[in-house]
C-alpha cells in the first residue's frame, strides 16, 4: 500500500498553466496581428513585396515585442517573489517563534483544530520552514515560480509560430483572391487553437474557439476596411 501511495502521481492542468498561457497569447497574437496587417496591405492593392516585406516585419517586430513585455512583467514577478524570500528568511533568523505561530494560524484558518495546526506547524518547521512559509504563507512553489527567459523565449516563438501561415500565404497567394485565403486560413487555425486551447485548459473546445474566432474577425474587417478606405488605390 505504502508502495503504491508513494508511486501515484496525478496530472493536473495548473501545473502547465504558464507555459500554456505563454504559449496560447504568443500564437494568437501572431496569427491575429500578422494576418490582419497583412489584410489591410492587401486589401490597399500593395504589390506583392510590399505585402511580404510587411509580414516579415510584423513577425520580427511582433515576436521581439512579446519577448520584451513577458519578460519584463515575469522578472517584476520573479523580482518581487526574491524580495519576499528574503525577507521570509530573515524573519525565521531573528523571529522564529512569531513565524512557527503565523503557520499555526495560517493551518487553523484552513480547518485544523489548534492542537493539530500546532503539530503540524512544528513537524513542517522541523522538515522546512523556509519552504512551508513560502509555500503555505506566500504561495510560491517550483511549479508557479517566475522563470523571466523561459516566459519570453516560449512568447517569442509562440508568436513567430502563429504569424508562418499568414506568411506563407503572402508567397503562395497572389492579387484579390489574398484577403480571402487569409481570412478563411486564419479563421480555420484560430477555431482549432481556441479548441485546443480550451481542452487542455478543461474548458468547452467550442467555447474556446469562438472566442478567439470572433475577436480575430472584428481585428482582420477592421483592417481591411481600412485598407480599402486608405490603400493606394484610392490615391
Amino acid at each position: 500500500m505504502a508502495k503504491l501511495a508513494k508511486s501515484h502521481h496525478e496530472a493536473h492542468r495548473i501545473d502547465r498553466i504558464g507555459w500554456l498561457r505563454a504559449a496560447v497569447l504568443g500564437a494568437n497574437d501572431g496569427l491575429i496581428s500578422t494576418s490582419s496587417l497583412l489584410m489591410g496591405v492587401a486589401s490597399a492593392d500593395a504589390q506583392p513585396a510590399t505585402v511580404m516585406l510587411t509580414g516579415l516585419a510584423a513577425l520580427v517586430a511582433g515576436a521581439l515585442s512579446m519577448a520584451a513585455g513577458e519578460y519584463v512583467s515575469v522578472s517584476s514577478q520573479a523580482d518581487t517573489e526574491a524580495a519576499d524570500i528574503a525577507k521570509e528568511k530573515q524573519e525565521l533568523v531573528e523571529m522564529p517563534e512569531a513565524e512557527l505561530k503565523e503557520l499555526i494560524f495560517i493551518y487553523q484558518r484552513r480547518g485544523l483544530s489548534k492542537e493539530l495546526a500546532t503539530q503540524v506547524a512544528e513537524a513542517m518547521t522541523a522538515h522546512d520552514a523556509l519552504g512551508a512559509h513560502l509555500r503555505d504563507e506566500l504561495g510560491i512553489s517550483e511549479v508557479h515560480a517566475a522563470k523571466p527567459v523561459q516566459a519570453a523565449l516560449s512568447s517569442a516563438a509562440a508568436f513567430a509560430v502563429g504569424a508562418l501561415p499568414p506568411l506563407f500565404l503572402v508567397w503562395v497567394v497572389k492579387g484579390a483572391q489574398l484577403p480571402v485565403y487569409l481570412a478563411g486560413v486564419t479563421l480555420v487555425l484560430l477555431a482549432a487553437l481556441g479548441a485546443i486551447a480550451g481542452n487542455l485548459g478543461g474548458a468547452s473546445a467550442v467555447k474556446g474557439a469562438t472566442r478567439v474566432m470572433v475577436w480575430g474577425s472584428l481585428a482582420m474587417a477592421a483592417t481591411w476596411a481600412i485598407g480599402r478606405l486608405f490603400g493606394v488605390s484610392a490615391v
